[in-house]
């Protein structure tokens, strides 16, 4: 099975990525999950037609008790993807960290993965702070590869330094490892330059590169993925060959 998180800086395009591929997979046959872990909890809205999932927290905070089944927490959306999201806490009070923890404790109780059983779970997480709940898709086995989305922007580099040294902290635990950059283009000057050398300097491969498009805008806006939108277009060929990179990879292990 399929269990990648997908990292990066806030406002990187962490979740334009994830629905993309989690689009993609489902067109190629695979049953994905996709799991939002921002406090935002916008990661699966577009693969919902604009019409966003009641968030586990907000869930748990309006009602006396823990939901008995996972439809209470979640919505199908384009290509039969389930769409979860952690939510936060009240501004102000409490972690969104510990409602990452929260959250999979959760699903783990309604036993989500053995009655859905998917061939592929998305984890869309916040990286620009790797503390416990953050990081828990990396330690506690949820996932086995991370994915980390940058552009050529130094704040953006930064944070995939901090992300790629955060899991090489639990490479001897058996936990997950970083399976490659995606590079998610911003236009910035020597961009390609930038991640590359960065990529030379770690020793982690670029796996996908997504051009600046006004395609994914302009989707986004009818609250669709562009690979819903329309497939042929290039952008959203890239999205299917990381897909396919994910599946050959998955198959071969």
């Amino acid at each position: 099975m399929i269990k990648a998180a997908v990292y990066g800086k806030g406002g990187i395009g962490k979740s334009t990525v994830t629905s993309n591929l989690s689009a993609a997979l489902a067109v190629l046959g695979k049953r994905v999950i996709q799991i939002g872990c921002d406090p935002k909890a916008d990661s699966t809205v577009n693969l919902l037609g604009g019409q966003p999932v009641t968030p586990v927290l907000t869930y748990l905070r309006d009602n006396d008790e823990y939901p008995d089944s996972a439809d209470k927490i979640s919505k199908t959306g384009f290509g039969g993807v389930l769409c979860i999201e952690t939510g936060g806490p009240t501004p102000g009070l409490g972690c969104a960290g510990r409602g990452i923890i929260t959250t999979f404790s959760l699903l783990d109780e309604l036993e989500l993965f053995e009655k859905y059983r998917p061939d592929a779970v998305l984890y869309d997480v916040l990286g620009d702070v790797v503390c416990g709940g953050f990081a828990a898709p990396i330690r506690e086995g949820y996932a086995k590869d991370v994915l980390i989305v940058t552009s050529g922007e130094k704040m953006s580099l930064y944070a995939t330094g901090n992300i790629n040294n955060a899991v090489n902290n639990f490479r001897d635990r058996g936990y997950a490892k970083v399976k490659g950059l995606i590079l998610n283009r911003r236009d910035v000057e020597n961009e390609e330059q930038k991640v590359r050398s960065f990529s030379e300097q770690t020793g982690v491969n670029i796996i996908a590169d997504i051009p600046r498009s006004k395609d994914i805008i302009r989707f986004e806006d009818m609250g669709m993925t562009v690979v819903e939108g329309d497939p042929t277009l290039d952008v959203s060929r890239r999205f299917f060959d990381l897909a396919q990179l994910l599946i050959d990879g998955d198959t071969n292990e």
